[in-house]
């Protein structure tokens, strides 16, 4: 079907929301659009990380103009609305400020405009998250949580391959490519809202990842993060006249991918350099007699690096912690900034997410110090040792609190933006009798011949033994609002031997949302097995990387060639 003309767009959205705006009728309704060519409008109602949308703006080449009032929205040349959190929350924003009234105008006119990600779901009648809640009513349904009761893994995370639908010129060019989703709730296709659809995403079930009509565009999934084929996407918005297209894809996309992640422990050397370093069981100083930190390159420039090469994520791992003042780490904040300028792909940062009190007294919450990540350019926080503290104490009392940073942060910016990291040190026992926590039959026997052996966790960066196992552990931090874990193993840290495919395997099989392996790869083999033994939805490594051991994309041809789905660039 082809895009509908805009004479065909307006009553459509009229017949829901005009109405609304008839018993309303603002007197800055009338406001005339403004004319800069070289300029977008962008709303950004202050919640998770929209950086990365002005960074993809700013790299194609315009300038932004950002919404103060509803006159801002009604005066857009082209608007775009990247919704990030809960869907409460944003329309709670935007009908406090008149925002809502303002959008329903602007689309109602079939001006220009991008929604992504729950900028598109606010388009919709209703969501079913914290609610019902209503939405703007533009389009026909209601907003849904995924079902995990089948075992799906929710959220959805990750990059999927779209059905398109209908010949629109946002899409032109991305067919056959994947693109990166992540989000909990989703709108489903129906008669109703059909002649809106451009294009569907299968996980589970069908569901909308793009809707078009005359000029208003929406998108499920994040053009930002979604590399060369999301900066595609962008420009055809921002430049609808540009001509250019993809090469067809070297390998079709047919569903959601295997995801591949390359890890930066970051930290400070003896020169209080920021530098990127990797330890052999945690420990990042040569064995050499300087005794110094193990020096792997710049922060940035390698992650650039492997953004180029086609890793499907970056993760930084600030190793110091931010121990004494984590918001006076302004280096690790500057890593961030500057690598959001060249990263197109997701961003995870963890060190020191908690709740901490400075030298003069002044205390910050961990949202707080989440919160500065995130408009760094962070768009997960990676949460270690108070994840494992909160999880016990909710284990003890069985009440959650809603004060722990795990929860803070998640209640804001939703699951979704919350990984944790769980450091694990395997416990070799003879008998699962032995101990309270969960056990496995391992593949290699123990010291003294034992068969079993269970995985107790560490915080302080693996100095300190904790009381709590990674499988009880994993199944607390789920409740408690993580929405994906980074599984590591202190006894494979850079050994090289491979994945601890019965630690990776017992957890992903206790949760319903996505692990990432974690530890010990040393061959392109290493992630296949990962992928082919466990629930595992991502593998991540580092050292390999870093000492251009092994390629990413040797990993990911490898992965191709045992049958396993992979974004391919």
């Amino acid at each position: 079907m082809a895009t509908g003309a805009a004479n065909h767009a307006v009553p459509c959205v009229a017949g829901r929301s005009k109405r609304r705006n008839q018993q309303r009728s603002p007197a800055s309704l009338s406001v005339r659009a403004s004319s800069d060519a070289n300029t977008v409008t962008l709303l950004d109602y202050g919640a998770g990380n929209v950086r990365s949308v002005r960074n993809a703006i700013r790299h194609l080449g315009f300038n932004i103009r950002d919404v103060r009032s509803p006159e801002d929205i009604l005066t857009a040349d082209r608007l775009v609305f990247p919704g990030v959190g809960a869907f409460g929350s944003a329309m709670d924003v935007l009908n406090r400020t008149g925002m809502a009234d303002a959008l329903r105008e602007y689309i109602r006119r079939d001006r220009p405009f991008l929604g992504i990600c729950l900028g598109l779901q606010l388009l919709f009648d209703s969501s079913e998250e914290n609610g019902p809640v209503s939405g703007l009513g533009v389009i026909p349904g209601v907003v849904r949580r995924f079902d995990s009761s089948e075992g799906l893994i929710v959220p959805h995370i990750g990059w999927n391959a779209l059905q398109i639908t209908k010949d629109t010129q946002l899409l032109q060019g991305a067919n056959g490519y994947h693109v990166y989703f992540v989000h909990s709730y989703h709108a489903l296709p129906s008669d109703d809202n059909r002649d809106w659809i451009s294009s569907t995403c299968n996980y589970g079930q069908s569901f909308i990842s793009s809707v078009s009509m005359g000029n208003i565009q929406a998108v499920q999934f994040h053009p930002e993060k979604s590399g060369a084929t999301g900066l595609s996407i962008f420009e055809k918005f921002l430049s609808p006249n540009s001509s250019g297209t993809k090469a067809p894809p070297r390998r079709k996309a047919s569903k959601l991918a295997k995801r591949v992640i390359a890890c930066l422990d970051v930290r400070s050397n003896d020169n209080g350099d920021l530098v990127v370093t990797k330890g052999d069981q945690y420990d990042v100083r040569d064995h050499s007699s300087s005794k110094e930190v193990r020096n792997l390159g710049k922060p940035v420039e390698l992650a650039s690096q492997y953004y180029i090469d086609g890793a499907d994520e970056v993760s930084f791992l600030n190793i110091t912690g931010f121990r004494a003042f984590p918001l006076g780490d302004l280096p690790m904040l500057e890593v961030l900034r500057c690598a959001s300028e060249k990263v197109f792909v997701p961003l995870t940062v963890g060190g020191g997410i908690r709740d901490f009190t400075d030298a003069s007294g002044r205390y910050y919450s961990s949202l707080e110090v989440a919160s500065e990540y995130f408009r760094s350019g962070a768009d997960k926080i990676s949460i270690g040792s108070d994840a494992v503290f909160a999880a016990e104490a909710y284990l003890q009392t069985g009440v959650k609190t809603g004060k722990s940073s795990l929860e803070q942060i998640s209640r804001v910016y939703g699951n979704q933006a919350v990984v944790v990291s769980i450091d694990p040190r395997r416990v070799y026992v003879k008998s699962p009798d032995e101990v309270q926590f969960k056990t496995v039959k391992v593949s290699s026997k123990g010291p003294l011949g034992e068969e079993y052996a269970w995985y107790q966790c560490t915080v302080s960066g693996g100095r300190d033994s904790r009381p709590i196992g990674a499988y009880e552990l994993a199944q607390a931090v789920e409740e408690l609002g993580a929405g994906e874990i980074l599984l590591n193993c202190i006894d494979c840290d850079g050994q090289g031997c491979g994945f601890d495919i019965d630690l990776i395997k017992m957890v992903s099989d206790a949760v319903t949302i996505p692990v990432i392996a974690s530890s010990g790869a040393g061959a392109v083999e290493h992630f296949s097995e990962v992928f082919e033994k466990t629930n595992a939805s991502a593998a991540l490594a580092a050292g390999i990387f870093h000492r251009k051991e092994v390629p990413i994309l040797a990993v990911k041809e490898h992965l191709v060639d045992d049958g396993v789905e992979v974004r391919m660039q």
